[in-house]
Protein backbone atom coordinates (compact mmCIF):
# COMPACT_ATOMS: atom_id res chain seq x y z
CA UNK A 1 0.00 0.00 0.00
CA UNK A 2 1.28 3.66 -1.07
CA UNK A 3 2.17 5.93 1.63
CA UNK A 4 0.39 8.47 2.24
CA UNK A 5 2.14 11.91 2.72
CA UNK A 6 1.04 15.30 3.79
CA UNK A 7 2.47 18.47 4.00
CA UNK A 8 1.25 20.76 6.58
CA UNK A 9 1.61 24.63 6.85
CA UNK A 10 1.99 25.43 3.52
CA UNK A 11 1.57 29.34 2.70
CA UNK A 12 2.37 29.84 -0.92
CA UNK A 13 0.96 29.13 -4.65
CA UNK A 14 4.89 28.73 -5.37
CA UNK A 15 5.52 26.05 -2.64
CA UNK A 16 2.17 24.34 -3.15
CA UNK A 17 3.12 23.69 -6.58
CA UNK A 18 6.55 22.20 -5.15
CA UNK A 19 4.48 19.71 -3.19
CA UNK A 20 2.31 18.54 -5.41
CA UNK A 21 5.19 17.86 -8.35
CA UNK A 22 7.00 15.91 -5.41
CA UNK A 23 4.18 13.65 -4.74
CA UNK A 24 2.71 14.90 -1.71
CA UNK A 25 -1.13 13.14 -1.47
CA UNK A 26 -2.17 16.22 1.01
CA UNK A 27 -1.63 19.58 1.30
CA UNK A 28 -2.15 21.03 4.75
CA UNK A 29 -3.26 24.74 5.35
CA UNK A 30 -3.11 26.04 9.56
CA UNK A 31 -5.60 28.32 10.80
CA UNK A 32 -4.84 29.02 14.10
CA UNK A 33 -3.56 32.44 15.26
CA UNK A 34 -0.89 31.78 17.38
CA UNK A 35 0.93 29.46 14.67
CA UNK A 36 3.50 31.00 12.38
CA UNK A 37 1.91 29.26 9.32
CA UNK A 38 -1.40 30.73 10.19
CA UNK A 39 -3.38 31.84 7.32
CA UNK A 40 -6.42 33.92 7.17
CA UNK A 41 -9.34 32.05 5.41
CA UNK A 42 -9.32 34.19 2.67
CA UNK A 43 -5.94 32.66 1.47
CA UNK A 44 -6.54 29.20 2.54
CA UNK A 45 -9.37 29.63 0.02
CA UNK A 46 -7.36 30.97 -2.63
CA UNK A 47 -4.77 28.11 -2.24
CA UNK A 48 -7.18 25.39 -2.22
CA UNK A 49 -8.97 27.05 -5.86
CA UNK A 50 -4.86 26.46 -6.68
CA UNK A 51 -4.64 22.97 -5.87
CA UNK A 52 -7.49 22.66 -7.78
CA UNK A 53 -8.34 19.02 -6.95
CA UNK A 54 -4.23 18.16 -8.10
CA UNK A 55 -4.32 16.61 -4.89
CA UNK A 56 -6.48 16.40 -1.00
CA UNK A 57 -6.55 19.37 0.96
CA UNK A 58 -6.95 19.82 4.67
CA UNK A 59 -7.37 23.15 6.83
CA UNK A 60 -5.83 22.88 10.24
CA UNK A 61 -7.49 23.99 13.67
CA UNK A 62 -7.36 23.44 17.30
CA UNK A 63 -10.99 23.21 19.33
CA UNK A 64 -12.87 25.10 16.53
CA UNK A 65 -15.96 26.76 17.40
CA UNK A 66 -19.33 26.42 14.81
CA UNK A 67 -18.76 29.81 13.25
CA UNK A 68 -15.45 28.91 12.32
CA UNK A 69 -16.41 25.52 11.24
CA UNK A 70 -18.81 26.54 9.02
CA UNK A 71 -16.47 29.28 7.21
CA UNK A 72 -13.55 26.17 7.04
CA UNK A 73 -16.33 23.89 5.32
CA UNK A 74 -17.41 26.70 2.75
CA UNK A 75 -13.69 26.71 1.11
CA UNK A 76 -14.45 23.05 0.41
CA UNK A 77 -11.14 21.07 1.35
CA UNK A 78 -11.59 17.79 1.63
CA UNK A 79 -10.29 17.38 5.14
CA UNK A 80 -11.28 20.08 8.47
CA UNK A 81 -8.08 18.26 10.40
CA UNK A 82 -8.62 18.92 14.74
CA UNK A 83 -5.50 19.30 16.50
CA UNK A 84 -7.56 20.12 20.00
CA UNK A 85 -9.74 18.12 22.50
CA UNK A 86 -12.14 17.41 20.64
CA UNK A 87 -14.92 14.06 20.96
CA UNK A 88 -15.75 11.83 18.63
CA UNK A 89 -19.34 13.11 18.28
CA UNK A 90 -18.07 16.71 16.92
CA UNK A 91 -16.13 14.35 14.78
CA UNK A 92 -19.59 12.94 13.55
CA UNK A 93 -21.15 16.40 13.42
CA UNK A 94 -18.31 17.64 11.24
CA UNK A 95 -18.34 14.62 8.56
CA UNK A 96 -22.32 15.40 8.69
CA UNK A 97 -21.31 18.87 7.49
CA UNK A 98 -20.01 17.20 4.40
CA UNK A 99 -16.71 17.12 4.54
CA UNK A 100 -13.98 14.16 5.88
CA UNK A 101 -12.17 15.01 9.30
CA UNK A 102 -8.79 14.05 10.36
CA UNK A 103 -8.12 13.85 14.20
CA UNK A 104 -4.17 14.88 15.59
CA UNK A 105 -3.19 13.72 19.29
CA UNK A 106 -0.31 14.84 20.96
CA UNK A 107 1.05 11.65 22.40
CA UNK A 108 4.36 12.19 24.75
CA UNK A 109 3.82 8.41 27.17
CA UNK A 110 1.52 5.36 26.90
CA UNK A 111 -1.05 6.62 28.77
CA UNK A 112 -1.89 9.20 25.94
CA UNK A 113 -2.73 6.67 23.59
CA UNK A 114 -5.93 5.68 25.61
CA UNK A 115 -8.23 7.89 23.30
CA UNK A 116 -7.08 6.84 20.11
CA UNK A 117 -9.10 3.32 19.56
CA UNK A 118 -12.36 5.22 20.06
CA UNK A 119 -11.59 7.31 16.87
CA UNK A 120 -10.30 4.52 14.98
CA UNK A 121 -13.85 4.12 12.38
CA UNK A 122 -14.84 7.59 12.80
CA UNK A 123 -12.24 9.71 12.36
CA UNK A 124 -11.14 9.22 8.61
CA UNK A 125 -7.96 9.93 9.44
CA UNK A 126 -5.92 9.65 12.57
CA UNK A 127 -2.77 11.79 13.10
CA UNK A 128 0.15 11.08 16.42
CA UNK A 129 2.27 13.77 16.85
CA UNK A 130 4.56 14.55 19.20
CA UNK A 131 3.24 16.20 22.21
CA UNK A 132 4.20 19.64 22.63
CA UNK A 133 6.39 21.34 24.89
CA UNK A 134 4.62 22.87 28.25
CA UNK A 135 5.77 26.69 26.97
CA UNK A 136 4.76 25.93 23.22
CA UNK A 137 2.09 27.83 22.00
CA UNK A 138 0.53 25.74 19.23
CA UNK A 139 0.17 21.83 19.43
CA UNK A 140 1.76 20.54 16.40
CA UNK A 141 4.79 21.78 14.20
CA UNK A 142 7.24 22.10 17.06
CA UNK A 143 9.88 20.35 15.39
CA UNK A 144 9.50 17.47 18.37
CA UNK A 145 10.15 14.17 17.95
CA UNK A 146 8.05 11.30 21.01
CA UNK A 147 9.65 8.29 21.42
CA UNK A 148 8.18 5.49 18.79
CA UNK A 149 8.38 2.42 20.74
CA UNK A 150 5.22 3.57 22.71
CA UNK A 151 3.20 2.55 19.67
CA UNK A 152 3.86 -1.14 20.38
CA UNK A 153 1.30 -1.02 22.89
CA UNK A 154 -1.54 0.54 20.03
CA UNK A 155 -3.95 -2.17 18.42
CA UNK A 156 -1.86 -2.51 15.59
CA UNK A 157 -5.15 -2.58 13.15
CA UNK A 158 -5.14 1.04 13.85
CA UNK A 159 -4.27 2.89 11.12
CA UNK A 160 -2.48 6.26 11.69
CA UNK A 161 0.18 9.05 9.93
CA UNK A 162 3.05 9.56 12.12
CA UNK A 163 4.07 13.15 12.58
CA UNK A 164 6.32 14.82 15.15
CA UNK A 165 9.68 16.08 14.28
CA UNK A 166 9.89 14.36 10.88
CA UNK A 167 13.23 15.40 9.02
CA UNK A 168 14.73 14.47 6.09
CA UNK A 169 17.40 12.68 8.15
CA UNK A 170 15.26 10.78 9.96
CA UNK A 171 12.39 10.02 7.75
CA UNK A 172 13.73 6.72 6.60
CA UNK A 173 14.39 5.59 10.43
CA UNK A 174 10.89 6.68 10.96
CA UNK A 175 9.28 4.35 8.08
CA UNK A 176 11.37 1.40 8.99
CA UNK A 177 10.69 1.53 12.95
CA UNK A 178 6.93 2.81 13.25
CA UNK A 179 5.58 1.33 9.70
CA UNK A 180 3.03 3.92 9.82
CA UNK A 181 0.10 4.33 7.39
CA UNK A 182 0.97 7.10 6.31
CA UNK A 183 3.29 10.90 7.40
CA UNK A 184 2.93 14.32 8.20
CA UNK A 185 5.72 16.75 7.65
CA UNK A 186 5.74 20.45 8.72
CA UNK A 187 8.53 21.62 10.62
CA UNK A 188 11.17 19.10 9.25
CA UNK A 189 10.90 21.17 5.46
CA UNK A 190 11.35 24.55 6.84
CA UNK A 191 14.49 26.59 6.92
CA UNK A 192 13.40 29.19 9.89
CA UNK A 193 10.07 29.08 11.69
CA UNK A 194 6.80 28.60 8.97
CA UNK A 195 8.86 29.33 6.24
CA UNK A 196 8.91 26.12 4.18
CA UNK A 197 11.84 25.17 1.43
CA UNK A 198 11.39 23.84 -2.04
CA UNK A 199 14.37 21.67 -1.95
CA UNK A 200 13.87 20.43 1.62
CA UNK A 201 10.32 19.48 0.76
CA UNK A 202 11.85 17.64 -2.64
CA UNK A 203 14.48 15.05 -0.65
CA UNK A 204 11.55 14.76 1.84
CA UNK A 205 9.88 13.21 -0.45
CA UNK A 206 12.32 11.34 -2.29
CA UNK A 207 13.67 9.89 0.86
CA UNK A 208 10.33 8.33 2.46
CA UNK A 209 9.00 7.18 -1.37
CA UNK A 210 12.21 5.59 -1.94
CA UNK A 211 12.81 3.87 1.43
CA UNK A 212 8.98 2.95 1.66
CA UNK A 213 9.13 1.30 -1.74
CA UNK A 214 12.58 -0.69 -0.88
CA UNK A 215 11.15 -2.01 1.86
CA UNK A 216 7.49 -2.74 0.69
CA UNK A 217 9.43 -5.23 -1.80
CA UNK A 218 11.55 -6.55 0.79
CA UNK A 219 8.20 -7.46 2.75
CA UNK A 220 6.91 -8.95 -1.03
Amino acid sequence: MPLLIKICGLKTPELVDVAIEAGADVIGFVHFARSPRHLDFSDIGKLIRHVDGRVKTAILTVNPDEDLLEHAVSLSPDYIQLHGQETVERVEHIQQMGVDVIKAFSIGAEEDLAPVPAFAGKADLIILDAKPPKDAAHPGGNGEVFDWSILKALDPGIKFMLSGGLTIENVQQAVNEVRPFGLDVSSGVEVRKGEKDADMIKEFMRRARDYHRSTTREIE
